[in-house]
């Protein structure tokens, strides 16, 4: 997916939520996670690895979490 389909998802969304609705997303691409209002962050790893909740808060409380992968991706991908 390109930056205008992500640009074009988000928009989306926002009418959705605007319109009154919950919108629950499974997402790996940084910059929708980096939209949300509120992240949970499941590992440390996938698979049989994971499964437990490492994370749950903000975008930017996910930034500051050292026991975040994502967290670590998103915050050097905002740097950029």
């Amino acid at each position: 997916m390109d930056e205008v389909e992500s640009i074009s998802i988000l928009l989306l969304f926002n009418r959705l939520i605007h319109q009154g609705n919950t919108v629950i997303l499974i997402e790996h691409r940084l910059s929708l996670i980096a939209q949300a209002d509120w992240c949970i962050d499941m590992g440390p790893e996938g698979g049989s690895r994971g499964g437990c909740v490492v994370f749950e808060g903000t975008p930017k409380g996910l930034m500051n979490c050292s026991t975040s992968k994502t967290g670590n991706y998103l915050r050097q991908a905002l740097v950029k």
